[in-house]
């Protein structure tokens, strides 16, 4: 199969043998696709081997062989996203939770919306904590696990005063008052639900932690207990600003 001027976001990339690079892309009409890049690391390559870096947008050829393409040519369509500090981490645990939430030669023009979107908003520099839990939410949408937020898994409307925990395959449940600690620690707020539902970002960032708590499950279940590399990261980071604090409050606020 020939994969001819298709548009795609570069999602990760490492070295294979002396000269060629194994790329990992998301595209619009081929979904997650494999790529051999081979003889880039030549002099003459340059343009080439700039335009193979994580977050660039690129047109592509390329000749499906088995479970990795052939990359025959791309070229940049835009200048990737300038990232720094927390906002390189957050990039890193974007294109790994695609790596490993989408699968490879399935189209999801819907994930690759919702990556153009998210693109955008870490280049403009949007807040982290907001923009990957929305994102959070778009993918699981876009695979086909995701859940409205508007109500319940009963399909009961979503209370704005009361706490929800998410089951991975069930949806919201309401948390009784009398429910454990434990339980209760992986719950959002009814309006955090409902804010979300509406891709709109809470008002608190007591809200945004609690999305974070609530959604970490659902994904942790869709990722079959592996977790990923990048929530180790993340949680480093959360710690080390914890301690630049002086200790004075919890770091649920953080991006990852």
């Amino acid at each position: 199969m020939r994969i001819t001027g298709e548009p795609a976001f570069v999602l990760h990339v490492r070295p294979w043998r002396e000269t060629s690079l194994l790329v990992e892309a998301l595209t619009a009409g081929h979904g997650r696709i494999g790529l051999l890049a081979r003889g880039v690391q030549g002099p003459k390559k340059h343009v080439l081997r700039a335009a193979l870096q994580p977050l660039q947008l690129v047109r592509l050829d390329a000749a499906q062989r088995g479970e990795l393409a052939q990359l025959r040519h791309a070229e940049a369509l835009d200048a990737a996203p300038l990232l720094d500090g927390e906002a390189t981490l957050a990039a890193f645990y974007l294109n790994e939770l695609v790596l490993r939430l989408a699968p490879r030669g399935d189209p999801q023009p819907e994930l690759f919306e919702a990556y153009a979107v998210v693109r955008e908003r870490l280049r403009a520099r949007e807040p982290l904590a907001w923009t990957l839990r929305r994102f959070e939410a778009d993918l699981l949408e876009a695979l086909g696990v995701g859940f409205q937020f508007s109500s319940d898994g009963d399909g009961e409307p979503i209370d704005p005063a009361a706490r929800y925990r998410i089951d991975p395959e069930h949806g919201p449940r309401r948390l009784l008052s009398d429910r454990g600690q434990g339980e209760r620690s992986h719950a959002a707020t009814g309006s955090a639900l409902l804010a979300l539902a509406a891709r709109e970002a809470p008002p608190g960032p007591d809200d945004l932690a609690g999305l974070r708590r609530a959604l970490r499950p659902v994904l942790a279940h869709q990722l079959g207990g592996r977790p990923l590399k990048s929530w180790d990261l993340l949680s480093d980071l959360g710690r080390i600003l914890h301690a630049q604090r002086g200790g004075d409050g919890a770091v649920e606020g953080e991006p990852g």
